[in-house]
């Protein structure tokens, strides 16, 4: 990159998201780490500066329309227009049909979902104004369907939608749309479908990697190489497609 680029990753203060604005990091992006509580951010910040890039801790509901449109344009004035988006943000709420809430539903709905509508719509501006962009949206293999998670499925088909769709939409301004759609990867959050189920989680990962081709569960950095190639000038003639990081065939 002749100048730098600036990125946004949502959800970033752990796991998977931490992962990617690692990752961006050290291709030289400047980063936005964006997630709920800007305190929460302060560990992949650290991070990221310790290791001699710029980033910038914001905190932010993706949900909200007003906590969108103040985490981008903190993030415009603190590194540059941001070019790069990654939707990472995510939340479970897991449940059989017949037990689950309409709170259970809405909740996973509007982070998932309305939150990367504001963050898409928002970053876009500076991407159309540059004539150029990526945006990467974290799916699931839950959107092909899974057992106690209507909520999460629904949600993650939903964002393979959406990105087909900014593909078409931004395509003719130079901008890509790509969506990841992760297997089994150990990160906090699978800590609590183990607790659910009450299994040990050192077992549960055991018995994973069983039925993963790999032989092997996923880590965070499986799929920030996988953002890193969206993300990347070599990927400009891939846009509206959906890769599976699973360790085997998904579709």
């Amino acid at each position: 990159m002749t100048e730098q680029r600036t990125a946004i990753v949502t959800g970033s203060a752990r796991g998977i998201g931490a992962a990617i604005a690692k990752r961006l990091a050290s291709d030289g992006y400047a980063v936005g780490v964006v997630d709920l509580r800007e305190l929460d951010t302060a560990e992949t910040v650290a991070a990221i500066t310790k290791a001699g890039g710029r980033a910038l801790g914001v905190g932010a509901d993706v949900s909200s329309e007003e906590d969108v449109v103040r985490a981008v344009a903190e993030v415009a004035a603190g590194l540059g227009a941001p070019t790069v988006l990654v939707n990472n943000a995510g939340i479970l709420r897991d449940n059989m049909l017949f037990k689950m809430t309409q709170g259970d539903w809405d909740a996973v709905m509007s982070v998932h979902l309305r939150g990367a509508f504001l963050m898409s719509r928002e970053v876009q501006k500076h991407q159309v104004e540059a004539k150029w962009g990526r945006t990467v949206s974290i799916s699931s293999t839950s959107a092909l369907g899974n057992r106690g998670q209507a909520n999460y499925a629904a949600a993650k088909a939903g964002i393979q939608g959406f990105t087909k769709t900014l593909a078409i939409e931004l395509g003719p301004y130079n901008i890509t749309a790509n969506a990841i759609a992760p297997g089994f990867i150990q990160t906090d959050m699978l800590v609590e479908t183990a607790n659910r189920m009450k299994v040990p989680f050192d077992v549960f990962l055991e018995e994973a990697a069983k039925t993963i081709d790999v032989r092997r569960v996923g880590q965070p950095e499986d799929v920030a190489v996988a953002a890193s190639f969206f993300c990347s000038e070599e990927a400009s003639f891939i846009s509206g497609q959906v890769l599976y990081v699973a360790g085997g065939p998904k579709a």
